[in-house]
C-alpha cells in the first residue's frame, strides 16, 4: 500500500534502508511533525502558545518534565525541525563536561559558518550535578544554543534555580488509552505495509486491550511489546494473529513503572500513606503490594507506618506505634516472606485505628512557639538548685512537688515562662483513647481554674 507519491505512508527521509531495518519499531515510528505527534493536548492543542511557537519556528529554551515514553525526545526533534536548526544530543547518563564543551563548540562553529541555529537537547538533565548544569547557562543567555532539557524527575528538586529561570517548564503527561490506541493503529498500518513482513498482522480485541493496559501511558513500551509480539504471532504465511496469550508471554512479569528514589516511587508512598490516613485498609494493602511489586523495600513501608502512628493516629490509639515496631522486628526475625505479612497486618490495623493528629499539630505549634520565645528564661521555681549559690539565687524555691499534692497534681502550678503562662497546645479529639485523655485534660484544667479563683 502506497500513498500518492508512490512511497510508504511513513517517510523516513534519507536514512539508508540497511540502517532503518535494524532500528526498533519505536525508532522507525518516531513522529517527525506535530501532525504525527500523539498526546499532550494541554500544551500542544490548537492555539496553545507552545504549538504556535513551534509552528512559527520561534522556539525558546525549555525543560520537558514527564514520565518515560511521553514524547520528550520526539518533541525536541520536532522543535529543531520546525526551527530549521541542527540538533546536538547530550545524555547526562553517558556524558560529562567534555561532551558539553564539544556540543557548544559545534554550535559556535555552525553559527559562524552557516548562520544556522543549534538545539542542544540534554536527556536526563537531572542527572547532571550543579557545576555541569551551570556550564549551560552562559550559552543559553547569549543565544549560542536553544536549550531543551528532558527529565523524569521533579525539576524543582533536581535542577538548579539558575537553569530553571532561563528556561520555560512544560509538563508532559502519560498518554491516554485513546492516544495509545492511535499509536498502535499507526504501528499496525506501518508493519502491514513493510515489504520485509509479507504476512498481514492482526490483533484480537483482548490482546489489543492488554497491550494498551501494559503500556501504562508509555508509547515506547507499547511499541516494544507490539514488536516483540509480532515475532511469535501465530498463523500462516499470509496472516498472523497476536492473541492475548502471546501478549502475556511477551510481557512476562511486568516491571513496575518506577525507580526507587524517583518521583513515581514517592507517589506510591504518598498514595499508601493517604490510604492509611483515610482509613481504607484495602487501598493501603494495594499500594503496599504495588511498592513490593516494583522492588520496593518492605522496611521502607514499616518506617512510614511508624511515622503514621505518631502523625495520624497519635494518642487515639498508642498501640499503633508498638504494632509498627513489632512488625519491623518480625521482619528482621523471620525474613521477608512472613515479615512482609506482619507489615501488612500493621497496615490494616492502622488503617482501621481511630485517627488523631492532635499530637502532631501540638508539637508543630510547640516548635514554632519555642522559636519565637527562645529568649525567655526558665522560671526560678523550675530551675534546679545545684549548689548553695543557685539556691541563694532562688532556684527551686516555691516549687511544689506533685507527688506530695492531692491526686499527685499541683493545681494552679505554672510550668511555662510567665509571659506565656496561658499557652494551650494539645487539643485531644473525641476519637479512641483520646476521648478519655480529653476528659482527663478538662478535669485538670478545671482544677487549675479553681485554684486560680481561690488564690485571687
Amino acid at each position: 500500500m502506497t500513498n500518492d507519491n508512490g512511497n510508504l505512508p511513513f517517510d523516513f527521509g534519507d536514512e539508508p534502508k540497511s540502517q532503518v531495518d535494524f532500528q526498533p519499531l519505536a525508532a522507525k515510528l518516531r513522529p517527525r511533525t506535530l501532525a504525527q505527534y500523539q498526546g499532550q493536548g494541554h500544551i500542544l492543542g490548537e492555539g496553545m502558545p507552545l504549538r504556535v511557537a513551534v509552528e512559527q519556528g520561534h522556539c525558546h529554551s525549555v525543560i520537558f518534565w514527564g514520565p518515560p515514553g511521553t514524547g520528550k525526545t520526539t518533541l525536541a526533534e520536532i522543535i529543531a525541525n520546525h526551527a530549521d536548526a541542527e540538533i546536538e544530543r547530550v545524555s547526562a547518563v553517558t556524558s560529562g563536561i567534555k561532551e558539553i564543551r564539544q556540543a557548544i563548540d559545534n554550535a559556535k562553529q555552525r553559527a559562524a559558518l552557516s548562520q544556522k541555529r543549534t538545539v542542544l537537547f540534554v536527556d536526563e538533565v537531572h542527572r547532571f550535578n550543579k557545576s555541569q548544569q551551570d556550564a549551560f547557562l552562559p550559552f543559553i543567555e547569549d543565544g549560542t544554543v536553544i536549550f531543551i532539557g528532558a527529565t523524569t524527575e521533579n525539576p524543582a528538586f533536581e535542577l538548579n534555580q539558575a537553569l530553571l529561570s532561563r528556561t520555560r517548564l512544560y509538563t508532559l503527561k502519560k498518554l491516554t488509552d485513546s492516544d495509545l490506541a492511535a499509536v498502535l493503529e499507526r504501528a499496525i498500518t506501518y508493519v502491514n505495509n513493510d515489504a520485509a513482513l509479507p504476512a498481514c498482522i492482526e490483533i484480537d480485541d483482548e490482546a489489543h486491550r492488554q497491550l494498551i493496559a501494559l503500556a501504562s501511558g508509555d508509547a515506547r513500551r507499547l511499541l516494544n511489546l507490539f514488536e516483540n509480539s509480532i515475532d511469535i504471532a501465530t498463523g500462516d504465511a499470509d496472516k498472523k494473529t497476536i492473541s492475548l496469550a502471546i501478549v502475556k508471554q511477551v510481557a512476562g512479569n511486568k516491571v513496575a513503572l518506577y525507580d526507587k528514589g524517583g518521583d513515581a516511587f514517592y507517589d506510591l508512598i504518598s498514595a499508601f500513606h493517604k490510604s492509611v490516613r483515610g482509613s481504607d485498609p484495602d487501598a493501603a494493602l494495594y499500594w503496599y503490594a504495588r511498592i513490593l511489586t516494583g522492588g520496593g523495600d518492605a522496611l521502607y513501608v514499616a518506617r512510614r507506618l511508624l511515622a503514621i502512628a505518631s502523625e495520624d493516629i497519635g494518642n487515639a490509639d498508642p498501640r499503633a506505634m508498638q504494632l509498627a515496631v513489632n512488625a519491623w522486628d518480625t521482619f528482621h526475625r523471620v525474613g521477608p516472606s512472613e515479615g512482609e505479612r506482619a507489615i501488612a497486618q500493621a497496615c490494616v490495623y492502622m488503617a482501621l485505628a481511630p485517627k488523631s493528629n492532635a499530637v502532631y499539630r501540638a508539637f508543630s505549634q510547640a516548635k514554632a512557639l519555642a522559636q519565637q520565645t527562645s529568649h525567655l528564661d526558665v522560671p526560678l521555681h523550675l530551675k534546679n538548685a545545684t549548689s548553695e549559690i543557685t539556691k541563694g539565687l532562688g532556684h527551686g524555691q516555691e516549687y511544689r512537688y506533685a507527688h506530695d499534692e492531692e491526686n499527685a497534681f499541683a493545681a494552679g502550678e505554672n510550668y511555662f515562662p510567665e509571659q506565656i503562662s496561658d499557652t494551650s497546645l494539645y487539643q485531644p479529639t473525641e476519637r479512641g483513647l483520646e476521648k478519655q485523655l480529653k476528659q482527663k485534660l478538662e478535669y485538670l484544667t478545671n482544677l487549675n481554674r479553681q485554684s486560680h479563683v481561690q488564690r485571687y
